[in-house]
C-alpha cells in the first residue's frame, strides 16, 4: 500500500533537513537564500572540476574536437542546472513550478527564440554532417578564406587571413557554399590562364609554362598520379590549349600545390617565373593583348588631300539619289539620250 504526501509536507521535510544540517548561529533570517547562493557557487565550482577531470577522456573518446567541446559544455551546463534546481527548492520553488514557468515563458517569446532555435538545430546538423573541423582552412562563397577557430551549437567562428574574426550563425553556414581546403588530402590543384599571340611558338610556350611551375617552391613537380575519387590526375604540371581567342591562343596551366595556405603567394611566383622565361627564351614567345586596327578608305584619303570635305559630300549624295544619275546622263520620255560632257 502506497501513500502520497502533499507538497507542503515535502517542503517542510526539506526545510527540517536544512535546519538540522546548519548550526544554530547560521539560521539567521533569510538563511535559505544564503544557502541557495552557496549551492549555486558549489555547483559552478563542481562543473569546472568535472570539465578538467573529464577533458582528456572525452577528447580521446571523440575524434572531432568540436564534438568534444560540445559534450564538455553539456556536462558543465547540466551540473549548473542541477545546482540551480536544488537552490530553487531551498527557497521554496518546486520543480513543477519551474517547468511551468519555463513553458509559459517559451510560449510568450517563442517568436523571438525561433532564430536561436533554428541556429541550434543547424548547429547539430553541422556537427553531424562534418563539412569542416576546427583548424581547417575553408573558403566561403564570396571568397573569404580563413581557419575554423570554433564550432558551437549556435555559431561558427572563423579566423580570416586578414587577421579578423568572422562569426557566422550556423543557419547561414548551412545555406552557403563552403570550400574545405584541409579535408583529408591537403594537396590542391590550381589553374592559370595565359594568352599568347598566334605568331608565338605554341609548343615552346607550353613547355616553358610547365617548367616555370616545376621550378616554383610548394608546387608538386612530379611523382605518382593523384587520385580524386575514382579519377587519377598527373601530379606534374601540365599545359593545354584551352581556346583560340580573338587576340591569341589561350593556354591553361594546371599544377598541384602541397599546402593550400599560401595560394596567392604560389600563384604570384608561378606568374613571375612564366613572364621571365618568356623574356629569356630564344623562341618567339609573346603574350597577347587586345588591339584594334583602323583601315581608311582610298576615296576618303583623296578627298582629304584635295582639300574637300568628304563629310559634307557624303550626306548630299545619300540624300539626293538623282545626283549620281545627273553626272552620267539621263533618258527623256521621248527616248533621246541626253548625255553631259564629263569635262564640264
Amino acid at each position: 500500500m502506497t501513500s502520497t504526501q502533499p507538497a507542503g509536507t515535502t517542503e517542510a521535510a526539506a526545510a527540517e533537513v536544512v535546519r538540522s544540517l546548519l548550526p544554530a548561529w547560521l539560521q539567521f533570517p533569510g538563511y535559505r537564500i544564503g544557502a541557495a547562493l552557496l549551492v549555486v557557487a558549489l555547483g559552478v565550482s563542481l562543473s569546472k572540476l568535472l570539465v578538467s577531470l573529464l577533458g582528456r577522456p572525452i577528447a580521446r573518446r571523440f575524434e572531432r574536437q568540436s564534438v568534444a567541446q560540445i559534450v564538455l559544455g553539456g556536462v558543465r551546463g547540466g551540473t549548473i542546472a542541477i545546482a540551480l534546481i536544488i537552490a530553487g527548492s531551498l527557497v521554496g520553488l518546486q520543480l513543477g513550478n519551474i517547468v511551468l514557468s519555463v513553458t509559459v515563458f517559451s510560449a510568450v517569446v517563442g517568436i523571438i527564440l525561433a532564430p536561436i532555435v533554428g541556429n541550434v538545430l543547424n548547429g547539430i546538423f553541422v556537427l553531424a554532417d562534418q563539412p569542416f573541423e576546427i583548424g581547417d582552412m575553408i573558403e566561403l562563397d564570396e571568397g573569404t578564406r580563413g581557419f575554423v577557430d570554433d564550432i558551437t551549437i549556435r555559431y561558427t567562428k572563423i579566423f580570416t587571413l586578414d587577421n579578423t574574426f568572422l562569426v557566422i550563425p550556423n543557419g547561414n553556414v548551412r545555406d552557403r557554399d563552403v570550400t574545405n581546403y584541409s579535408a583529408e588530402d591537403e594537396r590542391t590543384r590550381l589553374s592559370l590562364d595565359v594568352l599568347v599571340t598566334y605568331d608565338s611558338e605554341i609548343p615552346e610556350a607550353r613547355r616553358q609554362m610547365e617548367l616555370a611551375a616545376r621550378d616554383t617552391d610548394d608546387v608538386i613537380n612530379g611523382g605518382p598520379d593523384i587520385r580524386v575519387g575514382s579519377a587519377r590526375y598527373p601530379a606534374s604540371p601540365g599545359c593545354f590549349i584551352a581556346d583560340f581567342a580573338d587576340s591569341g591562343v589561350l593556354l591553361r596551366l594546371r599544377y598541384w600545390v602541397t599546402k593550400p595556405y599560401k595560394i596567392a603567394t604560389v600563384e604570384s611566383a608561378v606568374r613571375t617565373a612564366i613572364r621571365q622565361r618568356f623574356i629569356d627564351a630564344d623562341a618567339e614567345l609573346e603574350m597577347a593583348y587586345p588591339h584594334r586596327q583602323l583601315v581608311a578608305d582610298d576615296s576618303l584619303g583623296e578627298a582629304i588631300r584635295s582639300g574637300g570635305s568628304p563629310a559634307d559630300e557624303a550626306p548630299q549624295s545619300a540624300a539626293d539619289p538623282t545626283a549620281a544619275a545627273d553626272t552620267t546622263g539621263s533618258a527623256d520620255p521621248s527616248g533621246d539620250d541626253l548625255s553631259t560632257d564629263s569635262g564640264e
